[in-house]
């Protein structure tokens, strides 16, 4: 086989569904792709993967034998598609929503497929957006901060609800047993390189931003003793593994990996990545300045920097954890299109979907158009997009979203509008935080499923002010996750040089209009006073009322 016949696979692990790509390694062609929707998609509301008890609020869980139906239908179909031999395929890749956590016994085993757990919930796959850890992540902060550990500064301030400690010491807490059988706490982006490969590697990527792994330690058993005495092993016992760096080969493929996949038994098998940091490479957008934004379900903005900062409410700063060499910084969004997708399904009349209908769009873009057509700030509408949480910068899962302004007068499509610009007033915000820390952003490199909309586009750079580039794949994360496999099969020397070749992005596609961003200048300012009032201790109603919900769910379960 010659260098130009060889290809790649990507798959992309996401919220609902797993895709995988087949990329043409001496140019980054893509081929064929194909996508495996979950099973049992997301339980949040009841575990349906059993008898459908229900769950608590703020619980979100999956089901990891779903993740491997992606390597059996996928990545076949996709093969399928490009109408390659699969002799042709040097390596495969993979990256993960995160921070996403399988219990798993010695043998990589998830405790949801033994018998014995099969009924409780904690034995289930902790999704992303699984929050119901505030109350442990409080501890985690508050403690941090009292004994002045070096490594919260790294993380903005604040560890999340949705990262390792706080889900693993929930577990403890709330079901023991669960907790004393669990041999691993793995990252789902390690597990199903684990599912590959037979090998255990943990990632650079999630084991810095989502495990608090700085300058080569975890934080010690007298900190996590005083959290609880029963969480003082958790590094030694449940955590602490060897650590891979992106792009490096983790292992080959294992011959039952070779059987689901239809690949070659033994070929390269990268170190696990993260969906947000690979899209960096497979937009070209690894330099400092380049804040990509990959928005979706949530928003996560990666950049690397060229000098360790503390940022304010960034997800961490983690040296080489977007590319070698350099501090890659990592802020986010709970939830973006999620609000969005929120608003449609349970909030619009019956006659803006029928208007729809009838013209032929979805709800979203007949929306999209009717909140166009107003000047800026004609709906005397402001939110707070804190639906799913903050995640930055007050990293704060308690919040919740906020809509001021609305009159008898206020139409679907003044909310819509109202929406989209609190979600662009968000990563303003993000960005705000990154300039004030000295690391300047330069320029916002926006990938992800939202790009369809361009009045969303070009709203993002009028209230953001800056240049907005867009990646040319319309799959960058699976792109990304290719690019690494073709680092860690040996076709290029590091993941920078390898998306100059395969990546790419359309440089300057939105620039901000100077009319309308004096206008949401105005607007933004409104926000900020809200989101400061709000999220900062000015009036914690949105914390009292999700502990009211939380006493009114218990005795529901309970009567």
């Amino acid at each position: 086989m010659s260098a130009a016949d060889a290809v790649v696979i990507g798959v992309d692990y996401g919220t609902l569904s797993g895709r995988a790509l087949v990329v043409r390694v001496s140019d980054g062609a893509e081929l064929g792709s194909a996508v495996h929707e979950y099973a049992h998609g997301v339980m949040d509301e009841a575990l349906t993967a059993r008898r459908g008890e229900p769950l608590p609020p703020e619980w979100a869980l999956q089901v990891p034998g779903d993740y491997v139906e992606v390597l059996k239908t996928a990545v076949p179909a996709a093969l399928r598609e490009a109408g390659v031999d699969p002799g042709q395929v040097i390596g495969i890749a993979t990256d993960f929503t995160a921070c996403t956590m399988v219990p798993t016994t010695t043998e990589g085993t998830p405790l949801s497929e033994l018998k014995e757990y099969a009924d409780r919930p904690h034995a289930y796959v902790k999704l992303w957006k699984h929050h119901a850890a505030q109350a442990q992540a409080d501890r985690i902060n508050e403690l941090a901060h009292s004994r002045a550990e070096s490594w919260i500064g790294r993380y903005g301030g604040f560890i999340s609800s949705e990262w390792e400690f706080a889900k693993g010491l929930q577990v403890l807490e709330e079901d023991p047993e669960i907790y004393a059988a669990m041999d691993h706490w793995v990252e789902a982006a390690d597990w199903i390189v684990w599912q590959l490969t037979g090998e255990y590697v943990r990632n650079a990527c999630t084991a810095g931003y989502k495990g608090i792994y700085q300058d080569g330690s975890y934080p010690d058993p007298d900190f996590l003793h005083a959290l609880n005495p029963g969480f003082a092993g958790f590094v030694a016992e449940k955590l602490d593994h060897r650590i891979g760096q992106l792009g490096e080969r983790a292992g080959g493929l294992s011959a039952a990996a070779a059987a689901w996949t239809g690949l070659p038994e033994g070929i390269a098998v990268a170190v696990g990545n993260v969906d947000a940091h690979v899209t960096a490479p497979a937009a070209d957008a690894v330099a400092p300045g380049q804040m990509v934004a990959i928005m979706g379900t949530s928003t996560c903005h990666v950049m690397n920097g060229d000098r360790l900062a503390e940022v304010p409410g960034m997800c961490g700063a983690v040296h080489g954890g977007i590319t070698a060499g350099l501090w890659g910084y990592e802020a986010g969004q709970s939830g973006v299109g999620d609000i969005f997708a929120w608003y449609v399904e349970h909030q619009v009349p019956g006659r803006v979907s029928t208007e729809a209908e009838g013209r032929g769009l979805s709800v979203h873009e007949l929306l999209t158009e009717k909140a166009a057509a107003q000047p800026v700030g004609a709906h005397g509408l402001v939110a707070l997009d804190w639906h799913s949480g903050n995640r930055s910068v007050l990293v704060d899962h308690e919040l919740s979203g906020l809509l001021l302004g609305v009159t008898l007068a206020t139409r679907p499509e003044d909310v819509y509008r109202a929406l989209l610009e609190s979600t662009a007033f968000g990563t303003r915000t993000i960005i705000e935080a990154f300039n004030s820390s000295g690391v300047p952003v330069t320029e916002l490199v926006v990938a992800g499923g939202l790009l369809r909309n361009p009045f969303l586009m070009q709203l993002y750079a009028d209230i953001t002010g800056l240049p907005i580039s867009t990646i040319i794949s319309t799959q960058g994360p699976a792109l990304g996750s290719a690019i690494h496999a073709a680092v860690a099969a040996g076709a290029y020397p590091d993941a920078s040089t390898a998306g100059s070749v395969m990546g790419g992005r359309r440089k300057n596609a939105y620039t901000p209009q100077p009319e309308a961003a004096a206008a949401y200048d105005e607007l933004y300012a409104e926000y900020r006073a809200l989101h400061d009032h709000f999220g900062r201790g000015g009036n914690d109603v949105m914390r009292r009322l999700k502990a009211i919900r939380r006493r009114a769910h218990q005795q529901e379960v309970s009567a």
